[in-house]
């Protein structure tokens, strides 16, 4: 019985999916319909495309899973998820990059870069990194929503990551932008009921709010005995100031994501999709509160999976689930929950991972097609060719999906640090070249270069020789040194971020003050409409 009303609702949901691909692939006949949804999105569509996109398995899984290593702390991030992911993005960030992608007829964020700054260098730079290095995240996404399909319903591995993938890219590859957009409404709508509906069964099954969280509360000794020598001091606490884990806390997760979303490609093209300022007003609300029930259900219940297991095996979350981070939601869904909402959970599942895979292949796509070959090329790109660039980044992140768990090993975070890489990474190199686009006259081509290539390469250092969580895993300090990273304690556990996102905007200001001002005529146009 419970698989034949899995299957149906499966096929309910992938129906309605398929028929809004649909829908998207008939109103999509120009470029700028496949790129940029035509620029006439409605406020919900959008606001629910942002949210859906921005959170993923990584979030519900990953971080969920990562929220019951490192308790409530994870909560700063929830808050600076909206604060600066939503209200900072949309009111400071939207409503200018709109008008100015509008001024200079820009289609995907390298192109606003590139044309705003007015080098080729910029958009196919821009358009690499996110051709090389955002597969590391879209198979971070694969791993979430496969992982549950391995823990809870017995499926192969492989077969699970095909299956996801395969369904995705055939509405991301004909549908465009529209595709995406249409079908992640319909999700984010559907991740907003499972996510509310798993936050009220979870208290009801710890016995309450209050209940719930005093029992967590009084697991702080058991978590200080786990991992107090890293500074943990328990679930409802923050880690001990600069201690190992409060650097990865803060660092990593909670500055590396929290700040890197304003640079996200896939997030801030939705920004140019709508038709004026008014609908971003009305799109902002909406997106804070979708936010707010993603992120903050998902580290309240991966905290308070702590009391379920102590409970029940009397070991914490970590150790109950064999110290495989990325499988403790999995497991308190399957341990915990009634049979019909599994089933609702996991198209939640499907929901959260097929909205953020089919706007990063779209991203990856036209990064490829639109950023790099007609740029360098010089020739104008087709429908096409760009759904051919989909295409291409849909195989490269699938092999990644495959090969990363046997190159990174079982248990060792990887979905929310594939997630905090990529965001730190592009924080770090496109930041601060981005608020200079849209707020200032003075940040020069050069500037903007160098601040750019500072961020990556700073990042890019500090990944391969000092950050122990890749840099022994990547080897090259290894081969090189002898060691596993450069520096000890607290270097090591000091996210690239830190160190890289000062670099780069310095590395702006500095140069830009000392290099030709831009073309004022140019200007003009960048600026049009803007104060």
């Amino acid at each position: 019985m419970y698989r034949l009303a899995l299957v149906l609702a499966t096929l309910v949901y992938l129906l309605i999916t398929g028929y809004l691909g649909y829908v998207a692939y008939r109103r999509t006949r120009t470029t700028t319909d496949y790129l940029l949804a035509g620029r006439e999105a409605h406020p919900y569509i959008m606001a629910m495309s942002y949210g859906a996109t921005f959170i993923s398995t990584s979030a519900i899984v990953g971080f969920g899973g990562t929220a019951a290593l490192f308790g409530l702390s994870l909560l700063w991030l929830t808050f600076l998820n909206i604060f600066v992911g939503i209200f900072i993005a949309f009111v400071f960030f939207g409503h200018r990059t709109r008008a100015m992608g509008y001024n200079l007829d820009a289609h995907t964020f390298p192109e606003l870069l590139g044309k705003r700054f007015q080098s080729r260098f910029i958009q196919v730079f821009s358009g690499i990194l996110i051709f090389l290095f955002m597969p590391i995240y879209v198979s971070a996404v694969l791993m979430g929503a496969t992982q549950f399909l391995t823990v809870n319903l017995k499926v192969d591995y492989e077969a699970g990551l095909l299956l996801f993938s395969a369904i995705v890219a055939l509405y991301v590859i004909m549908g465009g932008l529209k595709g995406v957009m249409y079908t992640d409404a319909f999700q984010g709508t559907v991740m907003f009921a499972g996510m509310l509906s798993l936050l009220f069964l979870t208290y009801y099954r710890l016995g309450g709010v209050t209940q719930a969280h005093e029992a967590l509360t009084a697991l702080t000794p058991k978590a200080q005995e786990v991992f107090g020598a890293m500074g943990h001091r328990g679930f409802t606490s923050m880690p001990a100031f600069l201690s190992p884990l409060w650097w990865t806390v803060v660092s990593t997760i909670v500055l590396g994501v929290g700040i890197g979303v304003l640079a996200q490609p896939q997030l801030v093209v939705r920004f140019m999709t709508v038709r004026s300022s008014r609908e971003l007003n009305r799109a902002t609300a909406i997106g804070g509160i979708f936010i707010l029930a993603m992120t903050g259900v998902a580290f309240v219940v991966g905290a308070l999976t702590n009391v379920y297991f102590f409970n029940t095996t009397g070991q914490i979350s970590f150790l109950a689930a064999h110290k495989q981070v990325d499988s403790i939601i999995p497991l308190f869904i399957e341990r915990t929950m009634p049979s019909w909402f599994s089933i609702l959970f996991l198209v939640t599942l499907f929901a959260a991972a097929m909205s953020t895979m089919s706007s990063q292949y779209h991203t990856i796509g036209t990064a490829l097609s639109r950023d790099i070959f007609e740029t360098l090329t010089g020739r104008r790109g087709t429908i096409g060719l760009n759904r051919i660039g989909t295409s291409i980044g849909i195989i490269l992140s699938s092999f990644l999906g495959w090969g990363l768990p046997r190159f990174y090993g079982a248990g060792s975070e990887i979905i929310a640090r594939g997630t905090s890489i990529f965001f730190g990474l592009c924080a770090s190199t496109l930041l601060p070249m981005y608020i200079g686009a849209l707020y200032s006259r003075r940040i020069t081509k050069a500037g903007a270069i160098a601040g750019m290539v500072a961020g990556f390469a700073a990042s890019m250092f500090w990944f391969l020789f000092v950050h122990e969580k890749e840099s022994q895993v990547l080897g090259l300090c290894q081969a090189l040194f002898g060691r596993g990273a450069l520096w000890g304690l607290p270097w090591k556990v000091v996210d690239p971020i830190v160190i890289a996102l000062p670099l780069a905007a310095l590395a702006t200001v500095l140069v830009s003050r000392f290099t030709q001002p831009p073309d004022e005529t140019h200007l003009k146009t960048c600026f049009n409409g803007l104060s």
